[in-house]
């Protein structure tokens, strides 16, 4: 074998130490890139900004007439015609027709005691009555018959056809017969009287209606006994409680030092927290003319413009007294904002919406204006969260904190 030059095995020195520099300033390079890409990134995204301290408002549902309201005032729905239904005597409840929420009619049977012995009573009244009439009618034939014979006889005796014996007997039989008919027409009349007595105490074991009403509540159930006063431990006076739903009216408290804003005739607004949703039209239709000196209040009464049959005796009501008439319109809900949440841009109305701890621009519709809110008809929903101010210091993207109130 040829003997190999081991001179040319050597190791180049200067080309080993220099690779390795190199690709230490490549990698150094590269992570500065990537360390001020971050940073921009960073700042662009306002990372190195301090948040905003920032007041916010929230989108609501309101309605126009918050506008044009003067007073509120707290109250009960209260039916000014309402009845304790109860017999005018006692007896055993043999029947009830109604229940609770059952419609009535002025008139109609509710119930009814237990009134045999009354409508035996009532027959035999009704019987005598008919005995009466008939035994009148049979002293009347009497009487025509004696009228006839006496006028004969009256007739006869001045040609001297008959004696005046015989002329006495007819005209006493006369008298005797228009005695006999007087007595049978007192009769009758008192027949009379004592058949309506029965038939009255007959009728009132059936307990009517005395106007078309709801029921409100029962207070007796078959078996009770029932009388007109309940001193009894097991009686019951009242049968049921009725009111008459046509006369509902709000009762309000308002304030001596504010009765002067409130005047009869007056359009209000009625929310009922049992419908919270719901406006219903009012006007005022009294003021009564007495104070309560504990409270310093004076009892206003509202009347409903419009029916609902969800309107309930007893429920809570806040009225809203208005300086003007409202129409039906008005009593549908918007979706409004603080208008000082709202600025113009470029001819646009915006907002900056809040979310997480950033804001984002949101164009908005906006509509008509209601007291220091404005109605927002698309871009933003009910419950949503916006900057109030300051908002020459926002930003699409900026970073905020709500301040606490």
């Amino acid at each position: 074998m040829p003997d190999k030059d081991l001179s040319q095995l050597k190791i180049d020195k200067a080309a080993s130490l220099y690779r390795p520099e190199r690709r230490k300033k490549y990698v150094f390079w590269i992570l500065s890139g990537l360390a001020g890409a971050i940073v921009i990134a960073l700042a662009v995204l306002g990372v190195f900004t301090p948040a905003v301290q920032v007041e916010s408002a929230h989108v609501v549902q309101t309605f126009p007439s918050q506008g044009v309201t003067l007073l509120n005032a707290s109250g009960y729905v209260v039916a000014q015609r309402k009845a304790a239904v109860a017999s005018k005597v006692t007896g055993r409840l043999v029947s009830l027709s109604v229940e609770e929420g059952s419609r009535v009619r002025a008139g109609e049977v509710i119930a009814r005691l237990e009134n045999d012995d009354l409508f035996a009573s009532r027959q035999q009244a009704e019987a005598n009555l008919r005995a009466a009439r008939e035994h009148l009618e049979q002293a009347k034939a009497e009487l025509r018959d004696a009228t006839l014979s006496f006028e004969r006889g009256r007739e006869l005796i001045g040609r001297g056809f008959i004696s005046q014996a015989e002329f006495d007997a007819s005209e006493a039989r006369y008298r005797k017969a228009s005695a006999s008919v007087a007595a049978a027409e007192a009769a009758l009349a008192a027949s009379e009287a004592a058949f309506k007595g029965a038939d009255v105490a007959y009728r009132y074991t059936f307990i009517r209606a005395p106007f078309d009403a709801v029921v409100l509540t029962k207070n007796a159930d078959i078996g009770d006994i029932v009388t007109p006063i309940g001193a009894a431990a097991d009686a019951k006076a009242a049968v049921v409680t009725i009111a008459d739903m046509d006369s509902l009216q709000v009762e309000v408290d308002v304030s001596e030092s504010n009765i002067q804003i409130v005047k009869k005739g007056q359009p209000c607004e009625i929310q009922l927290d049992a419908l919270p949703d719901t406006r219903f039209r009012g006007i005022v239709h009294m003021i009564v003319p007495t104070a309560d000196r504990t409270k310093a209040t004076i009892m206003v009464k509202v009347g409903f413009l419009d029916k609902d049959s969800r309107v309930l005796p007893e429920m809570s009501a806040k009225v809203a007294f208005l300086s003007r008439e409202i129409g039906p319109d008005d009593l549908k809900p918007r979706t409004a904002l603080a208008r000082a949440a709202v600025q113009e841009k470029n001819g646009k109305a915006t907002v900056f919406l809040i979310e997480g701890n950033r804001v984002r621009e949101v164009f908005v519709t906006t509509g008509e204006k209601i007291g220091d809110m404005i109605e927002i008809r698309e871009g933003l929903r009910v419950g949503d969260t916006v900057v109030l101010k300051p908002l020459q210091k926002m930003r699409d993207g900026r970073r905020i904190k709500i301040a606490e109130k």
